[in-house]
C-alpha cells in the first residue's frame, strides 16, 4: 500500500507531503489545478523519464519520496537485491532530479532503473490518461493475456526465446556464408596465412606480462643501479660514516658491560640483531646489483619478442588468450572450407532441428494461452457487465501468424459485442472510448487480482462516461477498493461520491509565484467539492444537498 507521497520543487509543487488511506482515495481538482501532475510525481519516483524543465523555477533540484508497506514479495525482491530492510515494515522510494543527473534510492540504497522498475511493478499499477487507446492495438492484446497466464508461461516462454535465439543465429551463420568458389578460396588463403603467422609465435600464456617486467627492469637497470649504489655506501661497511661500520664499532664499545648489568647484555643482543639484519639487507643488495648487469643481447631478445607480441595483439586481440582463441577460429575456418558441403549441409540440420523445437515450445506456449484465456473471457464478461454493458460478449482470438517471434506464432485479438444478436467484432471497430475506458478498468482490476498488486492508481479512468453507467463504475470501484489501495483521478461526481478518502488538488498563487497544493477534504469539504463537480457556480443550500443525496446514495450501494 502506498502511504505516502513527498514532493518538492516539481513544476507547480513547491513542497507537499500527501498521506493515502486503505480503500477509494479520490483525487479531484479543477482544469488545470494540477491532477496530472500528481501521476507525473509518482511516475518519476518510479524510473519515468524526466526533463530538467520538470524542476520548479529557480530551484537547482527536486525530489519525489513514496513510502508504501512491505509485503511478502517486495520483501523477497529487496532480499535479492541485497537492500536491507527498512526494520519498521516500509519501502522508501526516492529519487532527486537535478539539470545533470537523477539519483534513485530504494531504502536509501542507490539502485539502477532497472531495479527500481522490477520493484516497483510488484508496488503499484499505473493507468495514466488515455492508456485505453492502447486496446485499439493487438499487441496489447497479447500482453494483456500473456499477465494473465503469470507464472504458467516463465518455462515455456523461456523456452521459446532460447529456440528463437539459436534458430536466429543459425539462420545468420547461414546467410553470411560465402557460396562461390574464388570467395572460398580468398577465405581459405586468408585463414592459412595468418594461422601460420600466430603459430609461428609460439606464444605461452602469460608471458607477455613476464617480458613486460623484464623489459621494465633492464630500460631502468642504470637507475636502479646507481640507487642502489649510493644506498648501500651508507649501509655498508666500506666507510667511515657508512651504517655497517658504525654498528660496528658500537658493538665493540658495548661488549663485555654485560657484566655490570643484566639490562645491557639485552641491549648488546638488540645491537648484533640489527647488525646481522643489516648485513643480510647490504648482501641482498650486493647480490641483485650483481644479477642487474645489463645483457645487451638478452635486451634486444626481449624487446624484440615483445613487439612481435603488440603486432599479434594488434592485429588479433588485446592479450595473448585472445590470440590464441583466434587461431582456434582460423583452424575452424580452415576444417570447415575442407568440407564445405558438408559444413553447410551440417548448418541446414541444425536449423531444420532447432526450428522443429522452436514450433514445440510455441505450441506449448499457445496451448497455455487458449486455456487461460477461456477463465479471463468469463471474468471479463463478468466484470462489464457489473460496468453497465448490459449485453455483452467477450472472446480472446487466437490464431497461428505466419511468422514466430521470440513470444510465439499467436496472433491475439480481443472481439467483442455489446447488443444482443449482434456478431463479435474486433474490439477496435465497435468500442467508444468509454467503453474501452471500461474494458481497460475490467482489465486492470482483473490483472491486478492475478498479480496481487497492492495499490491501483487511475488518471480518468472514466473518460466518456457519465450517468448511470458512472454509477457502475463507481460500484466497480468500490469493489476493487475492498481489496486493494485504489487512488483515482476523477471528475465525475458519481465516482469522487464513493470515495473513502478524498482529496482536493487546487491551484493558488502565493507571493507571486504560482502553487499546486494536495489537501484532504473533511465531510463538509467533500460535499463542497461534490457541489462543485455536479455544476454549481455557487455553494447553495440545493447544491449542497444534492451532492448530500449523492453521499447517501454511494453509502448505500457500499452498505449492499
Amino acid at each position: 500500500m502506498l502511504q505516502s507521497l513527498h514532493v518538492k520543487n516539481l513544476a507547480l509543487i513547491q513542497e507537499t507531503e500527501v498521506d493515502f488511506k486503505e480503500g477509494l482515495n479520490i483525487l479531484t481538482g479543477e482544469t488545470g489545478a494540477g491532477k496530472s501532475l500528481l501521476i507525473g510525481s509518482l511516475n518519476l519516483a518510479l524510473g519515468g523519464r524526466f526533463d530538467s524543465g520538470m524542476i520548479r523555477t529557480g530551484a537547482d533540484s527536486a525530489l519525489v519520496e513514496l513510502i508504501f508497506t512491505e509485503n511478502e514479495k517486495t520483501a523477497k525482491k529487496l532480499s535479492e537485491m541485497e537492500i536491507e530492510s527498512t526494520g519498521d515494515g516500509n519501502v522508501i522510494i526516492s529519487r532527486k532530479l537535478s539539470a545533470n543527473k537523477s539519483t534513485c534510492k530504494i531504502n536509501g540504497e542507490s539502485v539502477t532503473a532497472k531495479q527500481l522498475k522490477e520493484l516497483s511493478e510488484l508496488l503499484i499499477d499505473m493507468h495514466g490518461q488515455h492508456e485505453h487507446q492502447s486496446l485499439l492495438k493487438a499487441s496489447k492484446h497479447l500482453e494483456i493475456l500473456d499477465s494473465y497466464c503469470g507464472e504458467k508461461l516463465l518455462a515455456p516462454m523461456g523456452e521459446v526465446c532460447e529456440n528463437f535465439r539459436l534458430v536466429k543465429t543459425i539462420r545468420e551463420k547461414l546467410n553470411g556464408e560465402v557460396k562461390d568458389d574464388a570467395a572460398l578460396e580468398r577465405e581459405r588463403a586468408l585463414a592459412e596465412f595468418e594461422l601460420q603467422e600466430i603459430d609461428a609465435a609460439r606464444l605461452v600464456p602469460g608471458e607477455d606480462e613476464e617480458l613486460e617486467k623484464r623489459y621494465k627492469l633492464m630500460v631502468n637497470s642504470k637507475k636502479i643501479t646507481e640507487g642502489l649504489s649510493e644506498c648501500f655506501n651508507y649501509t655498508g661497511n666500506d666507510g667511515e660514516m657508512a651504517a655497517g661500520s658504525a654498528i660496528s664499532r658500537a658493538l665493540r664499545s658495548i661488549r663485555g658491560l654485560g657484566a655490570f648489568d643484566e639490562r645491557l647484555s639485552e641491549m648488546e643482543s638488540q645491537l648484533e640483531d640489527i647488525d646481522n639484519l643489516l648485513s643480510d639487507f647490504n648482501r641482498d643488495v650486493e647480490s641483485y646489483i650483481s644479477d642487474l648487469e645489463f645483457d645487451e643481447e638478452e635486451f634486444n631478445e626481449v624487446e624484440e619478442r615483445l613487439n612481435l607480441i603488440n603486432r599479434l595483439k594488434d592485429r588479433y586481440g588485446g592479450n595473448i588468450d585472445e590470440i590464441c582463441k583466434a587461431a582456434e577460429e582460423r583452424r575452424e575456418t580452415l576444417e570447415k572450407i575442407s568440407d564445405y558441403d558438408a559444413y553447410i549441409a551440417k548448418l541446414e540440420a541444425e536449423l531444420k532441428s532447432s526450428e522443429s523445437a522452436l514450433h514445440k515450445a510455441c505450441e506449448v506456449v499457445s496451448k497455455i494461452r487458449k486455456e487461460e484465456a477461456k477463465g479471463l473471457e468469463a471474468k471479463l464478461i463478468d466484470s462489464l457487465k457489473n460496468l453497465n454493458f448490459l449485453s455483452v460478449d467477450f472472446k480472446i482470438d487466437i490464431k497461428s501468424g505466419s511468422t514466430v517471434t521470440a513470444k510465439g506464432f499467436d496472433e491475439v485479438e480481443f472481439l467483442i459485442s455489446t447488443n444482443p444478436g449482434e456478431s463479435l467484432k474486433p474490439l477496435s471497430q465497435v468500442a467508444s472510448g468509454g467503453e474501452l475506458s471500461r474494458v481497460m478498468l475490467a482489465i486492470k482490476t482483473i490483472l491486478a487480482g492475478e498479480d496481487d498488486i497492492d495499490t491501483l492508481v487511475f488518471d480518468e479512468i472514466d473518460a466518456g462516461i457519465s450517468g448511470k453507467t458512472a454509477w457502475q463504475v463507481s460500484k466497480e470501484l468500490s469493489k476493487v477498493a475492498l481489496v486493494h489501495q485504489v487512488l483515482c483521478i476523477t471528475h465525475l461526481p458519481q465516482i469522487a461520491a464513493m470515495s473513502d478518502e478524498h482529496l482536493l488538488i487546487e491551484k493558488s498563487a502565493e507571493s507571486g509565484d504560482t502553487i499546486t497544493n494536495i489537501s484532504v477534504l473533511d465531510e463538509a469539504g467533500s460535499l463542497k467539492e461534490l457541489a462543485r463537480l455536479l455544476g454549481s457556480d455557487e455553494l447553495t443550500e440545493a447544491a449542497l444537498t444534492n451532492a448530500k443525496e449523492m453521499r447517501e446514495q454511494a453509502k448505500s450501494f457500499k452498505t449492499r
